[in-house]
């Protein structure tokens, strides 16, 4: 009798839980509505921001937030005469997420076509911020003759030196299907849930700190199931692409300007270093008491690195 009890106030503890999370999702979504425009690609519906007229220029987030990560970047780049489309890659923001094992070059597919829809049928430069530099390059191996140059910032691109590099035990726990649903669905509103997207943020953005309101940003679209669950998957699809990829960079022709943080703490200038070894036509700037999150807390140095590797001078600037 006192087991049956107990598993009666267990299972409604998870079914207030339950609720609780429910509530807690439609405000997060109602005190963050789009603030751009929607295409549609195979049945998904891709949410972006664009500004500016002129050269198409497409720049894709990394692994925590959405497109406004670029929010200080693209007014600066519109004013230089670049249409700027900045993605919410599938399953983060506002954008549909496939399913099955939507890999970063699954994803580059993904864009590739949007980037058709949205009417531009001529080479696009593109910028990718730590884990979409792995994207961005697998998408110049697919589409060659469709890319006029490569901006990396603080980009993930090999298997080796990745954080995450054999896997975590909270992405495979959290990418289980009922286990990891019950789990996000109950506790990514507690306590205990926000101090790890707080340390995220910490963690992130060090030696530097985050801009004022993007840690409640953060909380608020990381902590959603369908966010939550496309970063976990794409913690563990990095590895396996990236090693495959990388195999073949070499035989990627397009101007590459790889930027990084002197103070990044994620291996990304190790991976820099090794990219512009191993690609023909790069280069490479570091950026002097920078972390990791450059467009975020350095947006004018996004804007010298298109034009840099847009201008057929593709010499790094160290400072």
């Amino acid at each position: 009798m006192l087991g049956i009890s107990l598993v009666f106030v267990i299972l409604i503890g998870v079914g207030l839980l339950w609720l609780y999370n429910q509530q807690h999702f439609k405000a997060i979504e109602k005190r963050n509505s789009p603030k751009g425009q929607f295409v549609g690609v195979n049945g998904l519906e891709l949410h972006y921001i664009s500004e500016g007229d002129g050269e198409p220029l497409v720049l894709l987030h990394g692994g925590v937030i959405s497109s406004i990560d670029f929010q200080e970047v693209l007014p600066l780049l519109a004013q230089n005469g670049y249409r700027c489309i900045a993605f919410d890659r599938p399953g983060y923001g506002h954008s549909d997420r496939p399913k099955g094992r939507t890999t970063p070059d699954h994803q580059a597919k993904i864009i590739h076509e949007a980037i058709k829809q949205l009417g531009i049928h001529t080479p696009v430069t593109l910028v990718g911020h730590s884990w979409s530099g792995a994207l961005v390059l697998s998408y110049a191996q697919q589409f060659p003759d469709d890319v006029k140059g490569i901006v990396t910032l603080g980009a993930a691109m090999y298997k080796e030196g990745y954080p995450a590099e054999n896997g975590d035990l909270l992405s495979k726990i959290v990418t289980t299907r009922k286990i990891g649903s019950l789990i996000m669905n109950t506790l990514l509103a507690t306590p205990l849930a926000k101090k790890m997207g707080k340390v995220t943020v910490v963690e992130t953005f060090k030696p530097e700190h985050a801009s004022v309101g993007y840690e409640q940003t953060l909380l608020d679209l990381w902590g959603r199931p369908k966010q939550f669950k496309a970063n976990r998957e794409d913690v563990l699809l990095f590895p396996e692409c990236a090693l495959h990829n990388s195999k073949s960079y070499s035989e990627i022709h397009t101007p590459i300007l790889a930027v990084v943080g002197e103070l990044d703490p994620f291996n990304t200038l190790a991976m820099a270093k090794r990219l512009v070894e191993e690609t023909p036509n790069s280069e490479l700037s570091i950026l002097k008491g920078v972390g990791h999150m450059i467009p975020q807390n350095h947006p004018e140095k996004v804007v010298n690195a298109v034009q840099q590797v847009n201008s057929g001078e593709n010499q790094a600037d160290h400072a």
